[in-house]
């Protein structure tokens, strides 16, 4: 599958000077499938550097922001609160392809496949072991879906290695997302007084030859562009990093007020942040156990393979659990379909088998519904002994199956 999205690139012919210009279509068309795009950058590293060397740092900020948030001002203060002390990875300064660039001026964004790979191999450097800064990733659904699965990897190659001589060169992987916000007019304020100011170090440059010339955005210089820029961040990077929440550790951080207010923000955010992550050696004991969301992944898959194995080894006896369900189970369902619950009691000696009950869990959940089943054993009198006068039971199996499913949405009263 594939999207596509026209904008216009707008083409400054003099110094800032926005009178002037010319405009052509630019279109972003790539495939957006992030299991195929990440597979690949993740398989073409593995080609390069070697599994072993997939070595990545400790601990990642990515850091995103509206336009004018004051991303870079805060990027050295997260830097410096965190002993980290290499530059950050800055992703518009790994972009300098002029497709990219073109892009980039039209106020979209580049290629995610181009990005992740970027990022990623830059995240190798071995100048980056003890934590990295990564400002302006993901910035796409697809690079947040990305994102996830690098995760997965890195959580996979910390249990790979544990308990090798490699296993410090794998450490867990402590992901934080960090997003400075603020609203669109003071976003486009911002910009636009940004790029007066670039305008004006520029020709003090020019004029005294004294000093490093700023690069100038073009969508500093027109309010539109700026408009469109924060409607980029906001229905691409904003919503799409929101999913994050429940994954990584998220800082939200409110951007508007002087930047010591933000740093004080910032600093209570990653404070209490850091009070929740696990040891070490706390995470290496139950990081063995499969996440919820992983166990679920092929869950379906590998129930439709049980159910075609019964079908084709187990017919007979998969008849009979079949037949049952439809005989002696769906009339009580049925009679609690407003509720969505049921209990049923069997004593079918069908379900004496273990496979049986395999099989009746599996169907139920075929069909959507959940099941569960209690083996209680219950002993019946069946005989006095006629000289010990002693009462001989035999025991019995009954079946208790609760079902769940969604209840009737009839109104109530």
């Amino acid at each position: 599958m594939s999207e596509s999205s026209t904008s216009e690139v707008v083409a400054f012919e003099g110094k800032g000077d926005p009178e002037s210009k010319s405009t052509k279509p630019v279109e972003d068309i790539e495939v957006k499938d992030a299991q195929l795009i990440f597979h690949s950058v993740w398989h073409e590293l593995e080609k390069e550097v070697g599994v072993e060397n997939l070595k990545f740092p400790a601990e990642i900020f990515w850091l995103n922001g509206a336009p004018g948030a004051g991303k870079g001002t805060q990027t050295a203060f997260i830097m410096e609160f965190r002993d980290l002390t290499e530059k950050p990875i800055v992703v518009s300064e790994l972009l300098q392809s002029p497709e990219a660039k073109k892009k980039i001026d039209a106020g979209l964004l580049a290629g995610d496949r181009e990005v992740t790979k970027l990022v990623l191999r830059e995240l190798l450097d071995p100048k980056y072991e003890s934590g990295a800064v990564v400002d302006g990733y993901p910035r796409t659904k697809t690079q947040v879906e990305c994102l996830k699965r690098f995760h997965r990897r890195l959580s996979d190659l910390r249990s790979k290695y544990l308990g090798t001589f490699q296993e410090s060169q794998f450490p867990k992987p402590r992901f934080h997302i960090i997003m400075l916000f603020i609203d669109e007019d003071e976003s486009v304020r911002r910009q636009l007084l940004r790029g007066e100011r670039c305008i004006a170090h520029n020709k003090e440059v020019d004029a005294s030859g004294v000093g490093e010339i700023w690069e100038v955005r073009k969508t500093d210089l027109d309010e539109a562009s700026a408009h469109r820029r924060y409607k980029t961040f906001k229905e691409s990077t904003y919503d799409s990093l929101t999913s994050l929440r429940e994954v990584f550790h998220y800082h939200f951080i409110n951007a508007h007020g002087s930047v010591i207010e933000v740093q004080q923000r910032i600093i209570s955010e990653l404070k209490y942040q850091s009070s929740l992550e696990l040891d070490q050696p706390t995470y290496d004991r139950i990081s063995s156990i499969p996440l919820a969301e992983q166990l679920s992944l092929h869950a379906r898959q590998l129930l439709v393979n049980r159910l075609d194995s019964y079908e084709k080894f187990h017919c007979e006896l998969f008849e009979k659990v079949v037949g049952l369900i439809k005989s002696k189970f769906i009339p009580i369902v049925e009679k609690h379909s407003i509720s969505g619950l049921a209990y049923i009691n069997s004593e079918n000696e069908i379900l004496d088998d273990p496979l049986a009950i395999t099989m009746l869990i599996d169907v139920f959940t075929e069909r959507g519904f959940t099941a569960v089943v209690d083996i209680q054993k219950k002993d019946v009198p069946t005989r006095i002994d006629p000289k010990s006068y002693e009462i001989i039971n035999r025991t019995k199996n009954v079946y208790r199956v609760r079902v769940n499913f969604p209840g009737s949405k009839i109104r109530r009263g």
